[in-house]
């Protein structure tokens, strides 16, 4: 069954997701749910703008308005599309993921970071000491 997200006014081309359901064409078509207009398919399936099969790998499916919407997504609908909620002031959405991106990549260690906003960079997290 087909996944909607309910985005009830668009300003600027943009909205904000207030609701998503599961549910058939027919019974948004049908007024059931509010206004028909205000409900926009999204893919559960969807992420990044790749589709991803039941095993979680890309399928080559249609990717669907690039993410799957969730409660406070916003809804671009001068490109079609849903992205969450910007993580960090200086962090810059990047089309065709739609995806948040910090300003300096991710560093590729095998280590774990976290974001400092302050500094605009990774730092590591803390190792736990040896039996602690």
């Amino acid at each position: 069954m087909p996944y909607f997200a309910q985005v009830p006014t668009i300003t600027d081309g943009k909205g904000l997701v207030t609701d998503v359901i599961s549910a058939d064409q027919i019974f948004i078509n049908s007024g059931s749910a509010g206004d028909p207009f205000t409900w926009i398919q999204t893919s559960y399936n969807t992420r990044g703008g790749v589709h991803y099969g039941p095993d979680g790998q890309p399928d080559g499916g249609v990717a669907l308005r690039a993410n799957y919407a969730g409660i406070g997504s916003t809804y671009d609908s001068v490109n079609d599309v849903f992205y969450g909620p910007q993580p960090f002031p200086s962090w810059l959405i990047s089309a065709p993921t739609w995806l948040w991106e910090a300003p300096v990549p991710y560093p590729d260690d095998g280590k774990m970071y976290y974001w400092d906003e302050a500094t605009l960079s990774w730092v590591l997290v803390p190792t736990p000491p040896p039996g602690a």
